[in-house]
């Protein structure tokens, strides 16, 4: 049976941005045939922590889905970044997900442990606690997305790919 992947991207929130790198990132990920597994696709969610969390959430317990793959804009970042954890105050929840062998042998991708204190971090820490609370299987990772380009595209969205089979397999 294939396994059910949910991924997320977010909409704009600066004036100057044409598009949302995730998105344009997932857009291409919806027309490839490379992928073997039911991919669910939850895009331009509301730049806001409440209103997104509570869109997957609901996702989540329609979908079932064995892997989450938030994805978020890094406009200063250069290359894909996993995420190991996400803050809320005092409190950390670290990803489940190996992300040290999730990215061995990628190159270009990186892992961080600063989801950046913004509507991403939120989002991935309302998503890790849900999951925690309610003893569900899902693993779920949250991925930074640089700006994409000509020069950066085909290797981003290779690496991109090879998450998702590793994280559906």
């Amino acid at each position: 049976m294939s396994k059910k992947v949910l991924l997320t991207s977010f909409t704009t929130w600066l004036p100057h941005q044409k598009s949302n790198s995730s998105d344009d990132l997932l857009t291409e990920i919806a027309q490839t045939s490379e992928i073997n597994c039911a991919l669910t696709f939850l895009r331009q969610l509301p730049v806001d922590i409440q209103q997104a969390s509570d869109r997957i959430i609901a996702q989540i317990h329609s979908l079932q889905p064995d892997v989450i793959i938030c994805c978020g804009m890094a406009e200063s970042r250069l290359n894909l970044t996993v995420e190991s954890q996400a803050c809320r105050e005092n409190q950390v929840i670290k990803t489940w997900v190996d992300v040290n062998q999730l990215i061995a042998d990628l190159t270009g991708v990186e892992i961080s442990h600063d989801a950046g204190k913004f509507v991403c971090e939120g989002l991935y820490y309302s998503i890790l606690h849900h999951l925690k609370t309610q003893q569900l299987k899902s693993y779920c990772v949250f991925v930074h997305v640089p700006i994409l380009n000509n020069s950066n595209f085909a290797e981003i969205k290779a690496n991109f790919t090879q998450i998702i089979h590793r994280m559906s397999h």
